[in-house]
């Protein structure tokens, strides 16, 4: 197989992960880190939404969100998931799919502690998915929760990170005339080797 040079350069599709985020980070103009996840609920139909991507790891992707949400639900229930980060700016695309475990230990505290005040009463506040009678409901509710648990509120047990550990890479950028570039990193498991493919446009 060719080399893979420039933008595709490298051994570790997690590095080339990153130097992408990087560069969007420089040039998307709004949540460069928004990925389109998607899962699919107990009857097998899809549901995707955008959530902010917090962390590429030396082995995963980390987000995070409501565990009673629609979209927990359905990862805990599937135990795999895909997602899509998408730059205009830039003209590129990663493709991830793999499987799912929680993060909500240690680190998930930390990320929690480190949103803003209004965030993290409102992670309390918010039954995620569930029906809301109206906005002021809501707003009553927050400011329940911010009596209640001041300004320093713990992370709640219901609230926490997602680790999706790939089984596949996808790296895709805009070509001339469509004419694409795609290279695509499988493996059988977390633990076996990578195989790198290019893939027509």
């Amino acid at each position: 197989m060719e080399a893979r040079k420039g933008i595709f350069a490298g051994d570790n599709p997690f590095e080339i992960a990153r130097r992408w985020l990087d560069e969007a980070t420089k040039t998307e103009i709004n949540d460069p880190n928004a990925i389109a996840l998607s899962t699919v609920d107990a009857d097998g139909l899809p549901n995707a939404r955008m959530v902010l991507l917090k962390e590429i790891e030396d082995a995963a992707f980390v987000f995070y969100t409501n565990y009673t949400s629609a979209k927990a639900q359905e990862l805990d229930h599937a135990g795999k998931a895909a997602f899509v980060m998408h730059w205009k700016s830039l003209r590129r695309q990663i493709r991830v799919r793999g499987t799912i475990t929680k993060e909500e230990g240690p680190q998930a505290d930390a990320y929690y502690k480190s949103r803003s005040l209004k965030s993290r009463l409102g992670a309390w506040a918010s039954d995620q998915s569930s029906p809301l009678a109206s906005r002021a409901a809501l707003v009553t509710e927050v400011a329940k929760v911010t009596a209640k648990k001041g300004p320093n509120p713990d992370r709640p047990a219901f609230w926490g990170g997602y680790r999706i550990t790939p089984v596949e890479i996808e790296f895709w950028a805009d070509g001339e005339y469509r004419l694409h570039d795609r290279f695509v990193w499988r493996r059988a498991g977390p633990s076996d080797d990578w195989s790198v493919t290019r893939l027509n446009p």
